[in-house]
């Protein structure tokens, strides 16, 4: 990962002594354009990142992730490929206030993420990962949620609705939607396997505005299968 130039990785210790020298000047220093910014949260592989790149080379776009084993692959093949448009950062996403700077990024991708079925504050569309997110989107900026999950999916749905955030699109079951085009057929390995087994995938498009959030206090059932790399949940007999 180090032998790649658009890939960013700061020591803990170094952030937090000295802070991270290219916030607020990803444009300038990094892209060297003035094309709109779009994150994708825990990349994995990088499909979505590298996939996007290629199909919008006026958009710049960074993959996120704290393995830098998974995002090696799309690391690799934007590298060889000379994609000047993508970069990859490593680092935690709770950090990226870190990185930064506000108004710096028009959209975020958040693809496959973890529902975290028990633990609020660390799923990615709770109402602490909005905040973050606010504190360096564009005013109205763009969040896309992509999702095995129905409990994610579902727990979304509730926050936004809670929080009266402007929905664009929302379906349960993507591919039989007709919503999908050039941008969403992009499919990670994950994806693949999941809409091979049956399946259905779900997508929402919204987005931040300003004003106090609040958590939905709902009562959702949760999914009842583990998505891929995740660990399984302990039973009752365990």
């Amino acid at each position: 990962m180090e032998t790649f130039e658009h890939v960013v990785q700061v020591p803990f210790r170094v952030l937090k002594e000295e802070g991270f020298d290219m916030k607020g000047q990803w444009n300038e220093r990094f892209f060297k354009n003035e094309n709109p910014i779009v994150l994708e949260l825990g990349c994995g592989k990088g499909e979505y990142t590298v996939g996007l790149g290629r199909r919008f080379p006026d958009f710049n776009f960074i993959g996120i992730d704290i393995k830098g084993a998974r995002m090696w692959q799309g690391a690799k093949e934007s590298w060889g490929d000379q994609m000047n448009n993508v970069g990859f950062l490593r680092t935690s996403i709770e950090l990226l206030d870190a990185f930064f700077a506000p108004g710096e990024v028009a959209e975020i991708w958040i693809t496959f993420p973890d529902p975290q079925m028990k633990k609020v504050r660390k799923r990615l569309t709770s109402t602490r990962f909005m905040e973050l997110y606010r504190s360096f989107l564009k005013p109205g900026g763009v969040i896309h949620l992509k999702t095995d999950s129905n409990f994610m999916y579902q727990y979304t749905r509730a926050m936004i609705e809670e929080n009266h955030l402007p929905v664009d699109v929302d379906t349960d079951d993507l591919y039989q939607s007709n919503l999908a085009n050039e941008i969403l057929e992009i499919r990670t390995f994950y994806e693949q396997q999941w809409l091979e087994r049956g399946k259905t995938i779900k997508y929402l498009r919204f987005h931040l505005k300003d004003g106090e959030l609040t958590e939905p206090d709902v009562e959702l059932e949760p999914d009842d299968y583990r998505s891929f790399g995740r660990s399984k949940r302990r039973q009752p007999d365990d």
